[in-house]
């Protein structure tokens, strides 16, 4: 809901203006002078601000001024009774939206109302575009070409034209925010914002008025209109991080959001309604969380309509060479010198670690490595302690399924090798060929055999 303050000091204006556009859908805020009217501009989420060009005390002219320091891109209606080209040049100068005169017509104050609340959504929309292209490509995106992960993106491709809610399982540090924001940005919702809220990080209170906003005296401290996660996010995405932590009592009202995607703020009584669309991740098993009656088995249904399961490093093990290429380059301070590459005792311990903080884990060991070594070779003394001592013989069931036979467990291996050998080597065949002991010609016949393409 678009939330419009109006500032005058004649009552009867405020009265009849407050009655016309609420007429409208919109909420409206009043004040009688630019004093309280900037207080409520420092603390209130606003979409529009129409004032009065002469009030005592505070002009309408210092308040556009007082206005734009806090919220340039609010944008402000002046209204006078004493209109002159002189008065609207000055105004437009200060960056007021537009400027209307008393008395006005009911459809020009509607109209030009209508048009400055369009332009304020296009503005944001915009600083949303540009803060997602800024982030969207942020971690390289998604990385990895294992097979696990190629049944992820495609997932994320079938899921992001539809509407459905989606709930993203898997461990944390495994990049499930990125997947929700591949889905938002692949969606007819890209231009509309990715709105973001960890519900296990906040108490019961706190995450009911970050997700639903409140009203002003709602509770101690609420010293103004607030505006929720779901207002915000409306027509785009609200990406719920562990989800699954959420109190039982906020379960029953997420249930209702997602069935009628309308709510009330904390401590008002006006019904807003939204377009959201839900994506929810959680690093817990929810479906044992329902068995033991922690979580609503009907709000489960609603948020699970397509799942994407998220596997942990230690089971996509092709991709560490993906990965630990594009941390090196992130954190390397010069990229014109020659490559950081890793010993060979490295990349054993990267192999058969268990990786339990997983890709952010990953990331966080190469980025300190990059730090701590000057040279160009990342050795065992680069790695944190806990990594070199811990036990390093292959676990062969994180890869091969039970059950396989020896020469499908052969040729997973084989293929596995190969892949490792082509990234390590930049996808140079012979260098490729040279590392694994055999013929470029029996790499190539390989590389055909297990559909690997360059």
């Amino acid at each position: 809901m678009q939330t419009i303050l109006i500032v005058d000091d004649e009552k009867n204006y405020l009265v009849v203006m407050e009655a016309l556009l609420a007429s409208e859908g919109y909420e409206i805020i009043t004040a009688q002078n630019g004093f309280d009217a900037v207080r409520l501009i420092e603390e209130s989420d606003l979409d529009l601000l129409v004032t009065d060009m002469k009030m005592p005390g505070m002009s309408g002219m210092e308040l556009l001024e007082a206005a734009k320091k806090i919220q340039p891109d609010l944008p402000v209606i002046m209204m006078t009774a004493y209109g002159t080209i002189e008065m609207a040049v000055e105004a437009m100068k200060k960056q007021a939206y537009d400027y209307i005169t008393k008395p006005f017509e009911n459809e020009q104050l509607k109209l030009t109302v209508k048009k400055a609340l369009e332009n304020h959504r296009l503005i944001k929309q915009n600083r949303f575009l540009t803060k997602a292209l800024s982030d969207r490509f942020r971690y390289g995106n998604i990385i990895g070409k294992s097979k696990v992960m190629l049944k992820v993106y495609d997932l994320i491709e079938k899921v992001s034209h539809s509407r459905a809610s989606v709930l993203i399982s898997g461990p944390s540090g495994t990049g499930k925010e990125l997947i929700a924001k591949a889905i938002h940005y692949g969606s007819p919702r890209k231009d509309l914002p990715f709105v973001s809220i960890n519900c296990g990080a906040l108490t019961e209170t706190l995450l009911e008025s970050e997700l639903f906003g409140h009203e002003k005296g709602a509770f101690t401290g609420a010293v103004a209109m607030r505006k929720g996660r779901f207002e915000v996010a409306d027509g785009g995405t609200l990406f719920l991080d562990e989800v699954g932590d959420m109190p039982a009592s906020l379960q029953v009202k997420l249930l209702r959001v997602l069935q009628e995607m309308e709510f009330e703020r904390v401590g008002g009584t006006k019904t807003i309604k939204v377009d959201v669309r839900v994506i929810s991740a959680s690093n817990r098993n929810i479906k044992d969380d329902v068995a033991e009656g922690i979580f609503r088995e009907d709000l489960f249904y609603r948020l699970n309509v397509i799942n994407i399961e998220v596997p942990p490093l230690r089971e996509r093990l092709d991709d560490i060479p993906l990965l630990v290429k594009h941390f090196i380059e992130k954190y390397r301070e010069n990229a014109s010198e020659k490559p950081v590459e890793l010993s060979p005792e490295v990349w054993k311990i990267f192999y058969t670690y268990s990786w339990p903080g997983n890709v952010r884990q990953l990331e966080n060991v190469i980025e300190r490595a990059v730090i701590l070594n000057p040279g160009r070779l990342i050795i065992l003394d680069d790695l944190p302690q806990e990594m070199v001592e811990a036990e390093t013989e292959l676990d062969i069931d994180r890869f091969i399924p039970p059950n396989t036979s020896l020469t499908e467990a052969l040729e997973t291996i084989e293929e596995k090798m190969i892949r490792r050998a082509l990234e390590r080597c930049g996808n140079v065949q012979s260098h490729a060929a040279k590392m694994l002991g055999i013929t470029k010609s029996l790499i190539q016949h390989k590389m055909k055999k297990y559909q690997i393409s360059l």
